[in-house]
């Protein structure tokens, strides 16, 4: 037989550990300088800016013809 374990408990616990991953996830995000979130979204916007640039279609449909 398996151990006895308390339902309640169990999900308090998974919370738990859920909102502290994402505190981690936050505590990265926001502890960085003004200057790399910058660079971050200048070289998202430069990889969207070049994926937009190559497709085939610049409207992003298809042709019913």
């Amino acid at each position: 037989m398996g151990d006895v374990i308390n339902l309640r408990q169990a999900r308090k616990q998974k919370a738990r550990a859920a909102k502290g991953q994402e505190a981690e996830q936050n505590r990265l995000l926001s502890g960085r300088s003004r200057a790399e979130k910058l660079r971050d979204r200048q070289t998202t916007e430069k990889s969207n800016r070049y994926l937009e640039g190559h497709r085939r279609d610049p409207s992003g449909r298809k042709d019913s013809n």
